[in-house]
């Protein structure tokens, strides 16, 4: 099997290898690397790089993600590859010898057969490999390298690889090209060949040139017709196989009609089972209708009795609506009574809101307008694990007092409105505030603050968190509760500002974009407070208001002390101005509700801060001092109240004075460590709860008093409805005048409809007894149907059965097909094997005739130099011959002088008859020396065997000179005659193995051998005589 593989390489040097690149194998001989159909490649050797594919024309490229088996170092080569018609020119190469290494791989026809892909491989233009069959050697994906294919390169030329496919297309994955070492052989001339002694070039004769060139005819037919039949073979393989493959094409289809009747009977049961529902749900159908027509007949009688009863009624009413038509003047009167007590109800409705309005805030009044809360807050972590204590007694908060707690005793107690203690929630603490609100929304201004020192909770009680909301949220969320619940008495319109007073400068928290001009404080020519420039969000729901909130909020301005880390840095003032419009009076009020978060008093030595933050400490301080000053002159009834002191109190003068309410949140800590702070806090909320502002006013809105002529002017207009509404009530009776003919036209259609709903009967009848007729139709094809299912199945089971019966024929058939081509295969295989144990016999007979060819070569030699030692004998016979003739008989003259004549004309002929002459005195000296006839018997024997074993040899010495490489350089004389014999058959064996290839030979040689002047029978014989 290897040799066959090894026959298709046709010239001598390269070699297959069955495994894939290593690097170890190189040295620094390589020139270029191509990574054919792939990208660049790095070597693990950085003195060998695989360049992308380039230096190609023609073809495409093929990849495989598949595992390439044996695959070397590199891997990646073998899964891309260029296939088609295609070849590799590489230009700019260095004139020299060369060596050319190819890699294949089978990634495309990776289940065969063997022949499926045959090409030829030209270099120069040169065939080198013949019949090649990549998947016949190694199968698929697996890597097969040809190497050491020896190309010169002559100045400007390149080296061009020509890829021709015989049977599918070419393939490649990866050329090389090395550098070849210099050959130290010498270059044979094909015509010459070896002496065993002296290594001498021995011319051969055209008798053996022509014996040579016709063994190569020979040898080239056989070739011819090996290779033909190893074709029609192939051809008989693919056949066989692509017959195989429509069988069992035919098979599937056969199989896919199969699956195609079993689906058909299968849908044709379903459609069978289909019809058996449908007339089944008709019969059902059918019953319930039959039983809801009864039952709708039966209904239309009771509603017919019943309409004759209404119509008897509405007769009635008719007659009753008739007599009582003289009666409406009356009718007209008491309408218009009803409509002035109506009016009266409404004033007086108005007259009691008022008075709830007043008692309510005469309530609120009697507790005091500024009314003062203590919320105290539980201890922090850090106060229970540092040791810390509480100082402040809860017993009497529910009746509104608090104490401070030194050394176990009650030192101080303070009265509030109301107390919470750190148990209480959120919720408990707005339910006092509520109150508030409905003032707001009643038109009166109120205020609501938070006081005490940083850290006590104030931003917690106004503001919250997301899950438990303060003041702020809570009264805002009351605001649009209420004002939905009173829409349709009062509209409201709520606005939303946020400041805060930070280093004595008002800043908005709302503005977009920051500017450098001073919010100040003005007085309005209605007499209230407000800053020119502020923004006012008007929101419309909660979800509005909140957003204004968290952006306020968030642009406020924070910071850390000893005492909170977040503690507020400035006054952080919330401002709902609320606008209410009275629907039923048209009396409009605009009130304004203030939510202050105060800055954290603190002392300096305490707080420990400097800088920037001292500077807002001084600044808090002072503001907050400044409202002391207020609270005290309010409470001393000072005629002088130093409201433009702070930026602060300014602010809140609508607030605090004699017109408004006020709420303040005392907040304090409950650790022993704020004993100071918490007292503080606590004496300036009593102060607070003592200061009386009077009664608190409303804030109507003068402008909207004009609008009370608009509102005599509705209720002229309402007069006006009022007579309108009486013209309807006249149009509503005649209304019904009218209805009573309508029920009228209605019983008379209902009569008409009765009488329609019998001829239904009637007609549902004749539609039963069609539905009787069209069961029995659909029974009897129903019974076609399973009749014809049953006819189906029968089909079914006998096209099974055909189709069992052709599968076992067709298989039996394709086994006999497939046995007739494994006997095919192997009577192919068995004269191939014998074609080349031919082939082998016939380099062992080249070897031996080789061998004799040597020997009787010495011989000649021998012979002629016995030849030289008897020239002088010969000349003396010839002398005596001579003689002889003169003294002889005239035809013996004759005879000499034709002999001269012939020896004049053809000096050939003289050679051969000196030749006879000198193998007659050759056997003459033999007996003079005392040979036996028998002995010289033996010796012509063996001389006539060795003769015949000379003509084969000199035949296939001929042929095997000739097959020597013509690209080898002539060696220099003196070195071939110092070959030894070794050597000489050495080189002999080396071209016995080009015979084994079928290399082709010209046939100008054979002419140049057909031209020569002696004639084969007379080359014959002189070789019989020099013998």
């Amino acid at each position: 099997m290897e040799d066959a593989f090894d026959s298709m390489i046709l010239v001598s040097g390269p070699s297959f290898v069955r495994s894939g690149l290593k690097e170890q194998a190189f040295g620094d001989d390589v020139v270029m690397f191509v990574n054919s159909g792939g990208c660049e490649i790095q070597g693990k050797d950085c003195r060998i790089k695989f360049q992308g594919d380039a230096h190609f024309l023609g073809g495409d490229v093929i990849e495989t993600n598949e595992i390439i088996a044996e695959s070397g170092d590199h891997p990646l080569m073998y899964q891309s590859a260029r296939y088609g018609d295609f070849r590799y020119m590489f230009d700019n190469l260095v004139p020299g010898d060369y060596f050319l290494d190819l890699h294949f791989a089978e990634i495309v026809n990776t289940n065969g057969p063997k022949g499926i892909r045959v090409f030829d491989i030209f270099v120069q233009e040169e065939k080198i490999l013949s019949s090649f069959d990549i998947y016949a050697i190694v199968g698929a994906n697996k890597p097969l390298q040809l190497v050491d294919i020896r190309v010169s390169v002559l100045h400007n030329q390149g080296v061009l690889i020509r890829f021709e496919g015989l049977r599918g297309s070419p393939t490649v994955s990866g050329i090389c090209i090395r550098k070849a070492p210099v050959s130290t052989a010498a270059m044979i001339n094909p015509e010459l060949h070896l002496c065993t002694k002296c290594a001498t070039e021995i011319e051969a004769s055209p008798i053996q040139k022509k014996l040579q060139s016709r063994n190569v005819v020979q040898y080239e037919k056989k070739i011819q017709e090996l290779t033909h039949e190893c074709k029609m073979k192939s051809d008989e393989c693919y056949e066989a196989w692509m017959s195989l493959t429509d069988a069992n094409q035919k098979l599937q289809n056969v199989t896919m009609e199969l699956d195609n009747m079993i689906f058909q009977n299968e849908t044709l049961e379903r459609a069978v089972g289909r019809e058996m529902e449908k007339f089944k749900d008709v019969s059902d159908k059918y019953k319930k209708d039959k039983k809801l027509w009864s039952s709708t007949i039966n209904n239309l009688e009771k509603k017919i009795k019943a309409i004759k009863e209404d119509h008897m009624q509405l007769s009635q009413e008719a007659h009753d609506c008739a007599n009582s038509i003289p009666n409406l003047n009356s009718m007209i009167t008491a309408i218009q009574a009803l409509v002035a007590q109506s009016e009266d109800l409404k004033v007086k409705y108005n007259e009691e809101m008022g008075k709830r309005k007043r008692l309510f805030n005469q309530l609120q009044e009697t507790k005091g307008n500024i009314r003062v809360f203590c919320r105290c807050r539980p201890l922090s972590k850090e106060e229970i694990s540092s040791g810390c204590h509480a100082i402040i007694d809860f017993d009497s908060a529910k009746d509104g007092e608090i104490g401070t707690v030194a050394g176990g005793t009650t030192k101080k107690s303070f009265k509030f409105d109301r107390v919470y203690t750190p148990k209480d929630n959120q919720a408990d603490v707005y339910a006092d505030a509520s109150p508030f609100v409905t003032s707001v929304l009643d038109g009166y201004n109120v205020c609501i603050f938070a006081y005490g020192q940083t850290g006590t909770g104030k931003t917690f009680t106004m503001e919250g968190t997301e899950n438990n909301r303060g003041v702020n949220y809570r009264t805002l969320e009351e605001l649009f509760k209420i004002a939905v619940e009173r829409k349709d008495t009062i509209s409201y319109s709520i606005s939303v500002s946020v400041l805060e007073v930070y280093n004595e400068q008002i800043r908005d928290l709302l503005a977009t974009s920051p500017s450098n001009k001073k919010l100040e404080v003005r007085q309005a020519a209605e007499g209230f407070h407000h800053v020119p420039g502020m923004v006012e969000a008007k929101v419309e729901n909660m979800k509005e208001a909140w957003n204004v909130l968290q952006s306020g909020s968030n642009a406020r301005a924070v910071g850390s002390n000893n005492v909170n880390e977040h503690s507020s840095r400035s006054h952080c003032m919330l401002c709902i101005m609320v606008r209410a419009k009275n629907l039923m009076n048209g009396e409009c009020t605009k009130s304004k509700l203030w939510l202050v978060d105060l800055a954290g008093s603190e002392r300096l030595t305490r707080t420990d801060v400097q800088g920037e933050r001292l500077k807002e400490a001084q600044n808090i301080n002072r503001s907050l001092s400044a409202l002391g000053d207020v609270i005290s002159a309010l409470a001393s009834k000072s005629n002088h109240i130093p409201y433009r002191n702070s930026k602060l109190t300014h602010l809140l003068q609508d607030s605090l004075g004699g017109d408004s309410k006020a709420l303040m949140f005392v907040q304090i800590s409950p650790s022993d460590n704020d004993m100071g702070e918490t007292v503080s806090s606590l004496t300036f909320a009593s102060r607070v709860r003592g200061v009386e502002l009077g009664l608190a006013k409303r804030q109507v809105d003068t402008v909207e008093q004009q609008k009370m002529k608009q509102m005599l002017d509705k209720v002229r207009q309402e007069s006006r409805t009022k007579d309108e509404s009486l013209r309807k009530f006249e149009e509503n009776c005649q209304h019904l005048e009218n209805k009573l003919k309508e029920k009228e036209q209605q019983c008379r259609m209902l009569q008409e409809k009765n009488k329609d709903v019998a001829s239904q009967l009637n007609s549902n009848a004749e539609i039963q007894s069609q539905l009787d007729r069209k069961q029995c139709q659909l029974m009897e094809k129903l019974n076609g149907k399973e009749e014809e299912s049953m006819m189906l199945r029968q089909k079914i089971k006998d096209m099974e059965q055909r189709l069992k019966e052709r599968q076992q024929i067709e298989s039996v058939s394709l086994h006999e097909k497939v046995e007739e081509l494994e006997l095919k295969l192997n009577v192919q295989s068995h004269s191939e094997n014998a074609a080349k144990e031919k082939v082998k016999e016939l380099e062992c007979q080249l070897k031996e005739s080789m061998q004799f060819q040597l020997t009787l070569e010495q011989k000649v030699k021998e012979l002629e130099s016995k030849l030289r030692e008897h020239k002088e004998s010969d000349s003396i016979l010839i002398l005596h011959s001579a003689d002889r003739s003169r003294i002889g008989t005239p035809a013996e003259a004759k005879g000499s002088s034709s002999d001269e004549s012939t020896s004049d004309t053809d000096p050939g002929i003289l050679r051969s008859s000196t030749s006879i002459n000198r193998l007659m005195t050759g056997r003459v000296s033999i007996l003079h020396r005392g040979i036996s006839p028998s002995g010289i018997k033996r010796k012509g024997e063996r001389e006539h065997r060795i003769s015949v074993l000379a003509d084969d040899t000199e035949n296939h010495s001929a042929f095997s000179t000739n097959s020597v490489d013509n690209k080898t350089e002539p060696m220099e004389i003196n070195r071939s005659r110092k070959l030894d014999q070794a050597k000489t058959y050495g080189r002999i064996t080396r071209t016995a193995k080009v015979v084994a290839t079928h290399k082709l030979f010209p046939h100008s040689r054979i002419k140049k051998d057909q031209q020569t002047g002696i004639g084969v029978k007379e080359k014959n014989k002189v070789r019989g005589w020099a013998r």
